[in-house]
């Protein structure tokens, strides 16, 4: 019995330690198996290389055990280290592996999570990803520094450290913002000129291909081109844009408003076409933060968006010769050299005889001679200059400051004598007119998604004249001087790539002298204003590219310290893109202007520059204020493009004497306003190298003088029907472009004759601007040649004929009663004759 029960006792004990052993040994599973039930269990993740853990096999440790047991008992039993990263992350790595090594976890800084596929580049241009969980790592050896980057986050920058620190470095990478691009139409009349989605057009100089009768990317020349926008007087110191006059635009070069546009009394401009980098044009809808017009604005703007190298050029034509330089001081600073100066001081060329013919005609130079009969001689001496400079300096990564200064003068003096009947006439005349700029501007990006911008100006302005007439013994000394001075503050804000969000502060001061002094008879009469205004600015931009939306609403706040007055004015710009070829625009916008020109006498400053500037007493003469609403159907497809837009404006605060009249209301003083609509239409075509376009403009434009006898008239700027046309081709280096110019004539008030007493002529007239002028018809051509030598020197040579039919057309006319004769007699003005021009141009 005993035998039985010991075999059966030794039996079961050798069965259970057997089963035992063989329970073990079936327990005994891959290590990627224990780590991944590990990883479901405590919620932890586990980075490491297949190499380092494949074919190892071991019993896993007892579920029961807390994560650092079972890390401790992994790390036992293979010749692995488990680095436990915050308890949610666990490293492996060989222990006997001397390697240093850089490890990390990439995490995005909106939302906290980790980035796959962020690309790890090492100074050894080796490269390594992260992976789900945001976590790499790489050899040391030696790499001293490492960019990590992802599409759509800033790249990031980090220097390896010197040794393995047990723990692995976090990254955050800050999403990077780009704002969506607006679509451009471009080749707008003319290569370098495009349409922007915010309804402004944009010129870049430095693209420009040509126009007719210009040589050169003359910024207010080419603004006459764009439908709506004339001069009635072919000067650039009256443009006119949808009815409004030359005062009610906006002139702005580099922030500093600009009361002097034209050399040569208007038939040049003098901003130096050879230097501008952008022009920007409003005709509706600006933004918010340009204020004091009720009509356009022209913004122009000399600093490149990028450093641009060392450049140097001169030029000359037959009025001017300029020299402009660009010298890259380092490459964060750099300066900016242009200077023009007129010719006529040595040489006198056909073209300057056309000007001075167009300039001086119906004035007091010409009346002069024109009442003597006998020995008459006039020495003259005219000429004009202007100068900018730049210097930009960028202070580290995120600060940059530019100062641009600008000077303009021009200058008049004419000698006139004449002996009739033994009696010596004699009259020495100055006439000058400067304007003086400068801005300190400061701009600093806080980071990628915050910009301020900050800048201070001066603007100063003088028109002058001196009259000394030896037979009456009289002098008259007449002057105008404005000196405006500003602070602005502006922050961009760009809340994600579809929207931005824009606010700042404005302050201006404006202050304008007038002057007379009379002696025999002695009259003096000094006067002073000065006014003071604030404006907060808040602007929003949403623009979608992807469903073609983009809406711009902002509204500017004004304060006027002198009378007490906020003045709210809105704006906004709604584009919707109907598809890929055609979109709506709708442009609105409220503005006012306290400053304005008017003409106190049709001789003063001897009948040429008879403007003088003023500031609004809110009373007699008021602010002036306008509404614009516009809607505009744009349509562009294979070269094909169709610009319709219809528009509706008023202006009101307007004064007769800033109106120009010269007929019963010349001596009237009082207020009203204008109401203008229309339509403005361009159809452009483009085939190869050949681009030829039409353009169309209706204008209805009233003045409203509620307190006169007639209160609804004509507006003295209508141009009722517009037509313009132009054919160019440019190939390779060679352009030329042929166009013509139609236009009914303008408004004029014809004396009543039924109702004037030869014997003792008084000029009675008809109701106002009841009658026009002749059309308005001229063909001008321009053609220019390009070409380079080896060494990468430019040469440009350019020619133009202005009028090249010699059409004689009429620009105005009114009636006087003449001294010598008693009679009413016509007086007529007329546009420039055939004008030839030449210009040659060296660049390198």
């Amino acid at each position: 019995m005993l035998l039985p029960k010991s075999f059966h006792f030794l039996f079961f004990t050798f069965f259970f330690v057997l089963n035992l052993f063989a329970q073990d040994k079936g327990k005994t599973m891959p290590l990627k198996k224990i780590i991944n039930d590990i990883e479901q269990q405590h919620q932890v993740s586990f980075n490491y290389t297949e190499d380092n853990i494949v074919g190892l096999k071991l019993n896993p440790p007892e579920k029961s055990l807390s994560l650092d047991q079972k890390l401790q008992y992994l790390t036992e039993k293979t010749n692995l280290s488990f680095e436990n990263i915050d308890n949610k992350f666990i490293n492996i790595y060989k222990k006997e592996n001397p390697v240093l090594k850089i490890c990390g976890y990439v995490f995005s800084g909106t939302d906290k999570k980790p980035i796959e596929n962020a690309n790890i580049t090492l100074s050894n241009q080796t490269h390594v990803t992260t992976d789900s969980d945001g976590y790499f790592e790489f050899e040391k050896e030696n790499v001293t520094t490492f960019l990590i980057s992802h599409i759509g986050f800033i790249t990031k920058k980090s220097t390896a450290g010197n040794s393995n620190s047990g723990n692995c470095l976090k990254f955050i990478l800050e999403p990077e913002i780009t704002q969506l691009q607006e679509i451009k139409a471009n080749a707008i009349l003319a290569s370098g000129i495009s349409k922007n989605t915010d309804g402004s057009l944009e010129i870049k100089p430095k693209k420009f291909g040509i126009l007719p009768g210009l040589i050169e990317p003359d910024a207010l020349q080419t603004m006459q081109q764009i439908p709506g926008v004339n001069s009635l007087d072919e000067s650039v110191s009256s443009i006119n844009v949808r009815g409004g006059t030359h005062d009610q635009n906006l002139f702005l070069w580099n922030g500093i408003r600009m009361f002097q546009t034209g050399h040569f009394f208007g038939l040049i401009s003098v901003f130096n076409p050879n230097l501008a980098h952008t022009i920007s044009i409003y005709k509706n809808g600006s933004s918010a933060f340009y204020g004091e017009s009720v009509s356009s604005v022209v913004a122009i703007s000399s600093t490149p968006e990028t450093l641009e190298k060392n450049s140097f050029s001169a030029g000359i034509n037959m009025i001017n010769a300029d020299v402009y330089g660009k010298y890259n001081l380092s490459k964060k600073s750099y300066i900016e050299i242009s200077a023009r100066k007129s010719i006529t001081d040595f040489l006198e060329t056909p073209t300057y005889k056309e000007y001075f013919d167009k300039v001086f005609q119906n004035t007091t130079i010409t009346d002069f001679s024109q009442t003597q009969n006998v020995d008459y001689r006039s020495d003259k001496k005219f000429d004009f200059y202007d100068a900018t400079l730049k210097y930009a300096q960028k202070i580290g990564n995120k600060d940059q400051i530019v100062l641009d200064l600008i000077t303009i003068k021009d200058n008049l003096e004419v000698f006139q004598s004449a002996t009739a009947y033994g009696i010596i006439r004699t009259e020495n005349n100055v006439l000058r007119q400067q304007n003086y700029g400068g801005n300190l501007s400061w701009k600093r990006n806080w980071n990628p998604f915050n910009i301020t911008k900050v800048n201070i100006y001066n603007s100063s302005y003088e028109l002058l004249a001196d009259q000394k007439n030896t037979y009456e013994n009289q002098l008259v000394i007449q002057e105008n001087t404005v000196n405006n001075n500003g602070f602005n503050l502006e922050n961009n804000h760009i809340i994600n790539s579809k929207f931005t969000f824009n606010d700042g502060y404005q302050y201006n001061e404006m202050g304008i002298t007038n002057l007379e002094r009379v002696q025999n008879p002695d009259f003096y009469r000094k006067v002073k204003d000065v006014l003071r205004t604030h404006a907060l600015i808040l602007e929003g931009k949403y623009n979608d590219t992807i469903s073609r939306v983009y809406f711009k609403a902002g509204t500017r706040i004004n304060y006027i310290e002198k009378f007490e007055k906020f003045i709210v004015e809105p704006r906004i710009q709604f584009n919707y893109g109907i598809s890929k070829s055609l979109s709506l625009e709708l442009l609105s916008e409220l503005k006012s202007q306290n400053s304005q020109q008017i003409i106190d006498l049709q001789k003063d400053y001897f009948g040429i520059e008879k403007r003088r500037w003023i500031i609004s007493n809110n009373t007699t003469i008021p602010i002036q204020r306008s509404k614009q609403l516009s809607l505009n159907l744009f349509y562009k497809k294979n070269d094909w493009l169709l610009d319709i837009e219809h528009f509706y404006k008023k202006v009101t605060g307007i004064t007769t004497s800033s109106q120009g009249f010269q007929n019963q209301l010349e001596f009237v003083k009082t207020t009203g306003d204008y109401e203008i609509w229309g339509a403005e239409m361009l159809i452009q075509k483009k085939m190869n190298h050949f681009l030829t376009w039409l353009s169309y403009t209706y204008n209805h434009n009233n003045y409203h003088f509620p307190r006169y006898e007639f209160p609804v008239f004509p507006n003295n700027f209508e141009l009722m029907h517009s037509v313009s046309w132009a054919g160019i081709y440019e190939k390779n280096n060679f352009k030329i472009a042929l166009g013509t110019k139609w236009t009914s004539g303008r408004p004029k008030t014809s004396p009543d004759i039924s109702q004037i007493d030869l014997a003792n002529p008084v000029l009675v007239y008809n109701k106002p601007n009841s009658t026009n002028l002749h059309i308005f018809s001229q063909v001008n051509i321009s053609s220019t040649y390009k070409w380079e030598t080896e060494k990468g020197i430019q040469y440009k040579l350019g020619v133009s004929i202005l009028n090249i039919l010699n059409r004689k057309n009429e620009i105005s006319e009114y009636y006087r009663v003449s001294t010598i004769t008693n009679s009413i007699e016509e007086v007529e003005t007329f546009a420039l004759q055939r004008t030839p021009n030449m210009s040659f141009r060296v660049s390198f």
